[in-house]
């Protein structure tokens, strides 16, 4: 497969990545709920000590015990993982919404890393790039080839260094280099805009620690701008989740208070829980950050738009929402992450990630392995779907949790997803090939060109919209197991 087209394949993938996550970051130490395996632990310690003594070559023992308990924790569910000390560093950049960089929001384009959008003040932003500027090489290294985690990798880096990146502008028709000095960067989790007099976008694109205070942010610019707001556009497509505070917070903002968010049940006493619209359930420290919105955001007609990469957090939000019938969800049934992980911090450097629950909408829908459905159902584009069967879902995934107690590992598994994902990839492979030209890119989410934001917006005017004819519901939900 081409390398343009496993982009397309792997679009959503990085919802696998955006874990719903309570912050719990202490050392614990829990009494074993059964005795120990003893004969099971002294064959680790002779295959250990076997590894150590016969292997071909010398073994760090640090990095040994590492892998084993990384093999252990990944054995169990997608979502577990050991942080080991440049994971765990990259895990809570993650969180915060801070890291070491340019200052570029990027996506892939015939291979290139393209600039979807400069942040705001960032060195990248100061330096003249421009969304849609493609990066051909960083320092000496050509963007060819590297894929995005690789090319974000080389981009980031110590603070006050030196990165030279070669732009290439297409409208321009020149490539030119530009050298930049890396700064501590804030992701602006947030974007908004008011589309037409009365009418307002406002996109969450990741759940992290200033989500909320962003979010109160561009909603007081979007009721400055216009105070008498008709209808508002809630765009969670391809979120991957994050944080679950911040998912009762933005929860919250729009539903009456005290009304049920979310719930979570586990085998632990304090993985069993349900989450209200209350400041109790989602402030951290200080005020609450919720007090400073308008009173109108609790009854403006809101439309949510979601997508099969809309996962974790942001289905929580689309699960109330519905539930609650405070808003009408647009768009395409979701990934379908309904579990909760926990951090453990097990030293300063390192920690586990391990899921301890899983998360029902008030109605008591568990949405595991298959997602929330929309209530109106719509394409990528007016033409149709092109990469949507290719999307990768929680059911997709080897190991992953099934929707109830009792249905075991992998039960959600869809012989008849797995194979239209298949033919979508040759049908779009043998497209390509014959007209020698990449498929066209998905326009920008909030452009004018975006096809599901011009619908919610109709939706929102009452106006007739352009409903998908070929989408259907995935898979039936399986009894639920809440407690």
């Amino acid at each position: 497969m081409s390398g343009k087209l496993k982009v397309a394949g792997l679009l959503a993938l990085g919802a696998v990545a955006g874990a719903l996550t309570t912050m719990q970051l202490q050392a614990f130490a829990r009494n074993s709920v059964s005795p120990l395996p003893l004969e099971e632990l002294q064959q680790l310690a002779q295959v250990f000590g076997m590894v150590k003594s016969d292997y071909v070559e010398p073994v760090d023992e640090k990095k040994l015990i590492g892998d084993a308990i990384g093999g252990m924790v990944a054995g169990l569910d997608p979502h577990s993982v050991y942080f080991d000390k440049k994971s765990f560093k990259e895990f809570r950049e993650g969180t915060t919404g801070k890291f070491v960089g340019v200052g570029i929001e990027i996506g892939m384009e015939d291979g290139l890393v393209k600039v979807v959008s400069p942040i705001e003040g960032s060195p990248a932003f100061r330096a003249g790039i421009k969304s849609g500027d493609l990066i051909t090489k960083i320092d000496e290294s050509f963007v060819k080839g590297l894929s995005m985690d690789q090319a974000i990798k080389k981009m980031r880096g110590e603070p006050q260094t030196k990165v030279q990146l070669t732009i290439y502008r297409k409208d321009e028709n020149r490539s030119f280099p530009v050298t930049i000095v890396r700064e501590e960067i804030r992701v602006q989790s947030v974007r908004s805009k008011v589309l037409e007099p009365g009418y307002a976008w406002l996109r969450v694109s990741q759940f992290q620690d200033r989500t909320v205070d962003d979010f109160v942010r561009k909603v007081e610019e979007i009721y400055k701008a216009e105070p008498q707001l008709k209808g508002l556009v809630l765009d969670l497509r391809n979120d991957p989740g994050g944080l679950l505070e911040g998912a009762v917070a933005l929860s919250a903002a729009f539903l009456p208070s005290g009304v049920d968010v979310v719930s979570t049940n586990g085998q632990l006493a304090d993985s069993k829980a349900v989450y209200k619209a209350t400041p109790e359930y989602y402030v951290r420290r200080g005020a609450d950050p919720l007090k400073k919105l308008p009173a109108a955001l609790k009854s403006v007609p809101l439309v949510v738009l979601v997508n099969e990469g809309s996962a974790s957090a942001s289905e929580i939000v689309a699960g109330a929402l519905q539930d609650h019938k405070r808003a009408t969800v647009m768009g395409a049934q979701t990934f379908g992450k309904g579990s909760v992980q926990t951090v453990r911090q097990l030293s300063p450097e390192t920690a586990l990630k391990i899921t301890t629950a899983r998360y029902y909408t008030p109605s008591g829908r568990t949405i595991q392995a298959t997602g929330i459905v929309p209530d109106v159902w719509l394409d990528e584009t007016a033409e149709g779907n092109v990469f949507a069967a290719l999307r990768v879902r929680e059911a997709d995934l080897e190991k992953h949790l099934s929707n109830n107690r009792d249905g075991g590992k992998d039960a959600d598994k869809d012989p008849a997803r797995e194979k239209a994902r298949e033919e979508a990839r040759k049908k779009l492979e043998e497209q390509t090939a014959k007209s020698k030209e990449p498929p066209k890119p998905l326009p920008e989410f909030g452009g004018a060109e975006d096809f599901p934001l011009l619908q919610a917006l109709n939706q929102l005017k009452g106006k007739p919209v352009a409903v998908s004819k070929t989408q259907s519901v995935r898979k039936a939900e399986l009894s639920s197991d809440k407690q």
